[in-house]
């Protein structure tokens, strides 16, 4: 056998006989001239004419029968060699002949050969807008995507990774039909498509209601002659734990605001609290902290270790983080709720640690000595302080790489975790800014002025964004001071100190809400959107939770 270089010689040979060489005497100079430009020249390429049918088809037959000999290499090395003898024209009509192979409906192939499963998975990644585009491609990608429930997997997803989304489910009802293998006589994939946009309008208002909803405010009597004050609170769906001044912590069914259980055993008013489904931390102004059974209130540990008061705590994966009046922090590992130790003491600032917060990267903590210090949570060694605060800082939140803190100096600031650089001040608080959280969306914060804002989180993180934008709406306003607050999409739970209450308005969510409060006066913010009544009450000398449920 010839080598592959004799054989490729032969075949150009082949090509370029002597029957490429006369002009086809049929054709007219003017029809079929080709203008080549190269180099700033021009030449003209003239078609060439077969010599004869019989000599072609067997010229033709012999190429391909040495090309079908070749490696795939060898084959593609030879016909790049081919396109780089041919013109423009021909290049054009080349790729007009290879884009239809080249632009496949696998989409519609996939199901041919049984996998369908691969191809309702590829479309399942797509957004309501491109899930609408696909539909109009063809009927049977419209198939796939009707009879694979795509507009449904669509919302699940959504519901799994946005608490916006989460929560509406829940509130409206429909997530009674998500998570679920459709049954037979279930909604069809029109239910779910025809449900998006309905979200969609139900977000729309809930974000235009946080900006400038409808409302008024109520007030009601909820005056108790035992408690003295709620100092701190937290909440789920179900239930509602508080930590009083008058030592104890009071559980309440959050539908029906009853106190279910109460827990004694501190010596002092709990300051701080946090639980989950397993154990309730509490810290005190005995200095101590205890850990409780979330179910049968016992009390199962009890942690001897600062010497003044325990303002603030958080615990996460197996580990807790304190800080206290006496300016340390401890760091402790959970094991179990019976056997937690001490890591680590951090110690540095010189006055006394108001707040901490950590993840698995850095703990964070605030203190009346104007600085946020910044530790590693791996090694408790410290890492860095943020400096700017003219005042003590009286609270804090960190999450990713931002940090928002808030000072007796009346102002909020955005800081950058990693860096240390203070990104934002924001400025319109008259007082001590006493609490603050915030989300992807919005920054919430409450002072001792009385007022509760709502700030642009997105554009206070922007430079270019002029300061008087970044407050999107001054809440409520009382003669007494804000002491916590806490937020999610639908509802804000706030603890209000004053003597008497003023009727406030407030937009919070398209639902209606439910309060608690232990002691005192409590004030109901009511409003209307979309068929659907709000409330939203506020608390009078305590600490208090809101709920939404949907009316029909």
């Amino acid at each position: 056998m010839e080598p592959d270089s004799v054989i490729e010689d032969k075949t150009i040979e082949l090509m370029n006989t002597s029957r490429m060489d006369d002009l086809n005497e049929d054709e007219s100079p003017k029809k079929n001239t080709i203008w080549q430009i190269s180099n700033g020249t021009s030449s003209m390429i003239v078609p060439r004419k077969r010599a004869s049918e019989g000599n072609y088809e067997k010229e033709k037959d012999l190429c391909i029968k040495f090309f079908d000999q070749w490696s795939e290499a060898d084959q593609v090395e030879f016909v790049e060699h081919l396109i780089s003898r041919m013109c423009h024209y021909q290049h054009g009509h080349i790729n007009s002949y290879l884009k239809p192979m080249l632009q496949r409906d696998f989409i519609t192939a996939l199901p041919e050969q049984g996998l369908e499963h691969i191809a309702e998975n590829i479309l399942s990644y797509l957004d309501a807008r491109s899930l609408c585009a696909a539909e109009l491609v063809c009927k049977e990608w419209q198939r796939v995507i009707s009879e694979g429930m795509l507009w449904k997997k669509l919302i699940e997803r959504m519901v799994r990774t946005d608490p916006l989304w989460k929560g509406l489910s829940e509130r409206r009802g429909w997530d009674q039909y998500l998570f679920k293998n459709r049954p037979t006589d279930g909604p069809p994939n029109s239910f779910y498509r025809s449900l998006y946009p309905k979200i969609i309008e139900d977000i729309e208002t809930i974000e235009a209601n946080w900006r400038c909803g409808r409302h008024n405010l109520q007030r009601i009597q909820c005056r108790s002659e035992n408690s003295k004050g709620v100092y701190c609170l937290q909440y789920d769906d179900e239930k509602i734990i508080s930590g009083l001044r008058d030592n104890s912590i009071k559980i309440w069914d959050k539908t029906s605001l009853e106190c279910l259980k109460i827990l004694t055993g501190h010596t002092g008013s709990v300051l701080c609290l946090q639980y989950d489904e397993r154990v309730i931390v509490t810290g005190s102004s005995d200095s101590t902290v205890r850990v409780w059974d979330v179910n049968t209130g016992e009390v199962l540990n009890t942690l001897i270790h600062h010497n003044e008061a325990v303002l603030h705590l958080r615990f996460c994966n197996g580990l807790m983080v304190t800080c206290s009046k006496d300016r340390s922090i401890a760091v402790w590992d959970m094991a179990s709720p019976t056997d937690i130790t001490l890591r680590r003491v951090l110690v540095g600032h010189r006055a006394a640690v108001n707040v901490v917060d950590f993840d698995d990267k850095y703990i964070v903590s605030a203190s009346g000595d104007r600085t946020i210090k910044v530790w590693s949570t791996s090694t408790c060694e410290f890492v860095r302080t943020l400096n700017g605060h003219k005042r003590g800082i009286a609270c804090l939140q960190y999450r990713d790489r931002l940090v928002v803190s808030g000072s007796s100096d009346n102002t909020i600031r955005l800081w950058d975790i990693e860096c240390g650089a203070c990104l934002r001040v924001l400025e319109g608080h008259e007082e001590l800014v006493r609490c603050i959280r915030f989300d992807n969306k919005r920054i919430v914060s409450g002072a001792y002025d009385g007022k509760i804002k709502v700030w642009d989180l997105q554009a206070a993180l922007d430079p270019r964004a002029p300061a008087s934008t970044l407050c999107l709406r001054t809440l409520v306003e009382h003669s007494g001071r804000v002491f916590r607050l806490q937020f999610d999409e639908f509802q804000i739970i706030m603890r209000l100190m004053k003597h008497d209450l003023r009727l406030e308005h407030i937009p919070i969510s398209p639902d209606s809400m439910h309060f608690f409060c232990p002691y005192q006066d409590l004030a109901i913010l009511n409003y209307w959107i979309s068929g659907y009544h709000k409330k939203l009450i506020i608390g009078n000398g305590c600490q208090y939770h809101v709920d939404a449920k949907q009316k029909v």
